[in-house]
């Protein structure tokens, strides 16, 4: 039995999603994408092809709030910013696109703190 490759299998989820899931000028996508070590976010227009919002680990504001805190905390941060973010470029509403990971610890803590900043989606 071949050695299935995990990459491999969470991009054809991605791309099942996808199907449904696309984001437009008036609700926009969430896309969530999270490495070993960090958690990225992106509210994504579809239509034009164009990140509208992003917020990650990586990002020197957030960079300060995450010291010493666990990946999940982390996620929660990452959320919050984007929502913040989000809501003063006046966008509402989203639709969330789970990236092929499972809904549940950082990809739902991210999502939980996303609506908690005022995201509806």
């Amino acid at each position: 039995m071949p050695e299935i490759d995990r990459r491999v299998a969470r991009l054809r989820r991605h791309r099942r999603v996808r199907k449904r899931v696309v984001g437009t000028p008036e609700r926009p996508r969430l896309n969530v994408f999270r490495s070993l070590h960090h958690i990225y976010a992106q509210v994504i227009d579809d239509n034009r092809g164009h990140t509208l919002v992003s917020a990650s680990t990586v990002d020197p504001e957030v960079e300060t709030q995450i010291q010493g805190l666990t990946k999940t905390e982390q996620a929660r941060v990452v959320g919050k910013v984007l929502a913040e973010r989000a809501l003063s470029q006046s966008i509402k509403t989203v639709v969330f696109d789970r990236g092929g990971y499972k809904y549940h610890g950082r990809v739902r803590a991210l999502a939980n703190a996303a609506r908690e900043g005022g995201l509806e989606f």
